[in-house]
């Protein structure tokens, strides 16, 4: 039987049973109390320490209630088997001594991702955030409508009316936290047997999305006008995924023609439906905006998403859906006891902020930065002409460059990673193999998250190693 002889601080702010309990604890943990070994009674130790035995007691009940230790009557305190909880504590170890690798540094970095943040309306955004805050609205802090605030609702359906082109109702829109959030509630309206269709190459995150919920999704090639409607009609899908103003990575627009064939396809079956991802459709550089395809929808066959993530900010986290009303009866049957998963304080100030005419003047002045870096870009491109197509233009935030000569994805990537500039990979994008074997070595050029002065620095580094 241990002594336990334990140096207890009567000043210290821990209770003294408190002490007893952490000392027997930490021995047991390190292995000094092996499996077996019996405590003291809590009268021996009371005496033994000089505390009353109800201090010793309290010290006892709270290892017995853990686990650590295990009273048997007549015999006494014993310490418990704890080889799992070793285990768990040398792994717990190894995990603090492991150093998470570093993301590897490049002077220039064309990514696709990133957005302006330098062009952030910080002072609007504080002056207005201050203002839903300043009349001590409790009702804020209270869980509000599962869609949504309904006046927020009813901003972004006249936002989409007059942009978009799109015709909806507030009780139509949904809003959440990320589209990838959107596409799990989808998950749960359409029919649990649906196969859907993919644009190939498309967006990763969308296609883990469904693969995450264990839908089985089809690529659909693309042509010249976008997704094959020929092949669509041939898989057994009845969900197409679609993005129609400028879809990603490829950049096509979808022609009116393409778009009618589509909407055709949906209407064949009760249960075949489009979900339009509508991501950057704020940003076109040439000729007027593209309509969503929603408002060409007559059939109420159309899912549309949209986000405030590349127009504001990606740490937003908003965006909406507005569902047919086929399925905003399965919503509200199924999937209404869900709470919404943006706060009703960071809905208002969007709201507000989008009210009182900052979001208009925020999309001119990023629309403005984000040509003027376009046209930067395609000035140094016009160097590459005779040995890349450039694809992808006039919209969005990246360009498609592809090699006239013969060489590959992974060796363009790798020369231009010598010199200290990363591209990205188009492959990466499909999610059929053999069909990103059939593209020539293409790379995908991003500039909305990169100064002027570096996107041309970079080109011409970019130049001297690709065609020297």
């Amino acid at each position: 039987m241990n002594e336990l002889t334990i140096n207890l601080n009567p000043s210290a702010s821990e209770p003294m049973y408190a002490q007893i309990y952490d000392y027997i604890k930490n021995d047991i943990k390190n292995g000094t109390l092996s499996c077996d070994s019996k405590l003291p009674s809590t009268r021996a130790l009371a005496t033994h320490l000089d505390i009353s035995r109800s201090t010793a007691q309290m010290a006892y009940d709270q290892l017995l209630s853990e686990g650590y230790i295990d009273s048997i009557p007549c015999k006494g305190y014993f310490v418990n088997q704890m080889d799992g909880l070793y285990n768990l504590v040398a792994s717990h170890k190894e995990k603090l001594h492991f150093e998470e690798s570093k993301p590897e540094e490049y002077l220039y970095d064309f990514s696709a991702r990133g957005i302006a943040l330098d062009s952030f309306p910080f002072n609007a955004w504080r002056k207005i955030s201050k203002n839903v805050l300043i009349d001590d609205n409790k009702e804020l802090f209270n869980i509000g409508n599962p869609q949504g605030e309904y006046e927020f609702r009813n901003t972004i359906c006249e936002y989409l009316h007059q942009s978009r082109g799109a015709n909806c109702q507030p009780e139509q829109i949904i809003i959440g936290a990320g589209n990838e959030y959107l596409l799990m509630l989808i998950n749960q309206l359409i029919n649990q047997s649906a196969t859907i269709a993919m644009e190939n190459p498309t967006y990763n995150q969308a296609y883990r999305t469904f693969r995450s919920l264990e839908r089985k999704v089809i690529p659909i090639n693309m042509d010249k006008n976008g997704l094959s409607i020929e092949q669509l009609e041939h898989s057994n899908a009845s969900v197409a995924y679609v993005m129609p103003s400028h879809q990603f990575p490829l950049g096509i627009i979808m022609p009116i023609n393409r778009r009618a064939e589509l909407l055709n396809w949906a209407n064949k079956s009760v249960n075949r439906y489009i979900i339009e991802d509508d991501y950057d459709s704020e940003f076109r550089y040439k000729g007027k905006p593209i309509p969503a395809l929603q408002g060409s929808d007559l059939y109420q066959k159309v899912i549309y998403l949209g986000t405030f993530s590349k127009a504001i900010a990606p740490a937003i986290r908003m965006s909406y859906m507005v569902l047919p009303h086929t399925l905003l009866e399965i919503y509200n049957r199924k999937c209404r006891f869900f709470a919404s998963t943006v706060s009703r304080i960071d809905q208002t100030v969007v709201n507000s902020f989008i009210q009182e005419g900052y979001y208009e003047r925020h999309l001119n002045k990023m629309r403005s930065l984000y040509k003027n870096r376009h046209d930067i870009l395609m000035n140094e491109l016009k160097a590459f002409e005779n040995n890349f197509t450039i694809a992808g233009d006039n919209a969005g935030i990246h360009i498609l460059l592809t090699a006239k000569f013969k060489t590959s994805e992974q060796e363009l990537i790798a020369s231009a990673k010598s010199v200290g500039i990363k591209v990205y990979p188009l492959s990466t994008h499909f999610i059929a193999g053999d069909t990103a074997q059939s593209f020539a070595a293409t790379v995908i050029i991003g500039y909305a998250n990169i100064s002027n002065k570096d996107i041309v620095s970079g080109l011409r580094i970019l130049k001297q190693a690709w065609l020297q």
